[in-house]
């Protein structure tokens, strides 16, 4: 199985992110910014909540920020069953500093010791595949 936007858009989902899936995809990490007042606007919509406009920016960014929350996981969940081996895991939720602190998730790679609320981390981009239901994604890292 291989991952696809029109896969992606019969399964579920309203469209407004395939920008950022598809800029993963090609290796690069971009986020919406309104075209009219430079809001940036994460989780995606079609307009802007601040001034309405219909038109974004897909800004390319550097995958750096700091944590924000995450969690580890000692289960392997129904919808996660892929990652049994990975157990235990840590899911990170990185805010973005250069993009109004929008916030990103993704799991941890790399040595967990010591992470803590507010360190700064950097993102991978990683290729679609099995263990991510076949969508490419972004995995943290600790800045040390």
């Amino acid at each position: 199985m291989e991952y696809s936007f029109e896969a992606h858009k019969i399964i579920g989902g309203i469209g407004a992110d395939d920008e950022y899936w598809r800029s993963l995809e090609n290796n690069e990490f971009r986020l919406p910014q309104c075209a009219k007042c430079g809001k940036w606007t994460w989780p995606a919509h079609f307009r802007c909540g601040d001034c309405g406009s219909w038109d974004f920016n897909w800004v390319k960014l550097e995958p750096e920020g700091n944590i924000f929350s995450w969690t580890r996981s000692w289960y392997a969940f129904d919808r996660v069953r892929e990652r049994t081996e990975d157990i235990p895991y840590i899911t990170v939720l990185t805010e973005i500093p250069e993009a109004d602190n929008a916030r990103i998730l993704g799991v941890l790679k790399g040595d967990d010791t010591g992470i803590q609320i507010g360190l700064p981390v950097r993102g991978s981009i990683e290729p679609p595949s099995e263990k991510t239901k076949f969508y490419p994604s972004i995995t943290w890292e600790i800045i040390r």
